[in-house]
Parts: structure tokens; sequence; C-alpha cells
């Protein structure tokens, strides 16, 4: 994934320059504005910052700044539900959680470092998205009310659809498969 970042970031950059160019707007990114969103998480872990944070530390985040558009409990608000729909995957209409659909992880620290809270993405800090990481996956019964998440133990937890996704990854590689 980082790869395709940097060579989709290449290509805006190109298109920019001509943009700039022939339209007299526009330039091209720099490599600071670059790795500010160079930021992906792989399934395997790659990507993951350093940092830590418990479930006790994301129940209080998650008030804080989480509960207002999902429910006090991951239970859904205006915005999507996050815990439940435990079974029912295969019905006429699933619902689709982070404990009931999501395939890794690694997934929701991604989403919610890169995306949120919704009115002020990417404000949470490395050890508050392990927080919240770990307080969502509380609610869904995945880790134990006394887990603390960080680099090395998130790409660990086995999400409970996980055999319902084919992957690209190769093994521990991060890579492609061939």
């Amino acid at each position: 994934m980082r790869g395709s970042i940097a060579v989709g970031a290449v290509f805006v950059g190109v298109l920019a320059s001509h943009a700039s160019a022939r339209y007299g707007f526009g330039r091209q990114a720099t490599p600071r504005e670059i790795a500010g969103w160079d930021i992906d998480v792989s399934p395997d872990g790659s990507g993951l910052p350093a940092g830590r944070g418990s479930v006790r530390e994301g129940a209080a985040i998650y008030a804080e700044k989480c509960a207002a558009c999902h429910g006090g409990k991951g239970d859904g608000g205006p915005m999507d539900q996050l815990a439940g729909g435990f079974g029912t995957i295969f019905d006429a209409k699933p619902h689709k959680t982070v404990g009931s659909f999501w395939p890794y992880a690694t997934t929701l620290f991604d989403f919610v470092r890169r995306a949120m809270p919704l009115d002020a993405p990417q404000s949470l800090t490395p050890d508050q998205v392990y927080a919240v990481s770990a307080y969502v996956l509380f609610l869904n019964r995945i880790v134990p009310e006394d887990a603390v998440l960080d680099a090395t133990t998130l790409p660990k937890i086995e999400m409970p659809n996980r055999a319902g996704f084919t992957s690209e990854y190769g093994p521990a590689t991060g890579a492609p498969k061939p």
C-alpha cells in the first residue's frame, strides 16, 4: 500500500505541475505534505506507529469524541453501529459492524487514525487511536477489559470474520501475493 501511495502522490504531483503550467493554478506536493498522508497501515501491521492504549483509556476518549455519533456503547447513533451484529453476517440484512464484519483489527486503527473523529480527522495521537481501537474491540467482545494495544499486539488479534475475506497480502510480508 505504501508504494501505491507514493506512486499516487508522484502522479498527483505531475498532474499539479501540468495544471499549474496549463491553467495557472496548483503546485506539486512537497515531500513533507506527502509524508503527512502516507499513514496507511497494512493487515500485517506494517505502518503502525509507536504508542499504546488501553481499553480503560479508550472508554474515556470514546465517550468524549465518538459516542455522539456512534452511540454510548457502539450501538449506533446518527452514524454507523460499531458493535454487535454477531451471527448476522449471512442474514439477508446483516449488521456489518467492526466485530461482525471487519477482517483485520489493523483496519480499525487505520480508519480511526485517518478519518476520525468526523469533525477533526487525523487529530488523535497514536496513543489515543490505540486506546479507542482497544475500546471498540472490547465492545465487540474481541479483547478483554484489561487489554493494552500497541504495534505488536494489535496485528495479532484474530477478528471473528477473518475467514470471510481473501487477502492480497502474503503472510507477514505486507507485499502483494505474486
